[in-house]
């Protein structure tokens, strides 16, 4: 078997319309940049507000990809 090493990076993606489309936007983002991800893991969720009004949905995520050196 090969043997294989993966980066982990934290990400925020922003959306003013939904969590799942501020982790897609992140996600989306880092493949423009980054070859070979592998997972994406949700980390924390949260909004930010303003004047009482939700303005964006934010989404911490933790992207793996396979580590060339």
């Amino acid at each position: 078997m090969v043997e294989s090493v993966y980066k982990i990076i934290t990400l925020i993606g922003t959306s003013p319309d939904s969590w799942e489309k501020a982790a897609a936007a992140a996600v989306n983002r880092a493949s423009k940049t980054l070859r070979d991800l592998r997972i994406a893991e949700v980390d924390e969720l949260d909004m930010q507000i303003e004047d009482g009004k939700i303005i964006n949905y934010r989404a911490k995520i933790r992207v793996s990809f396979k580590y060339e050196g």
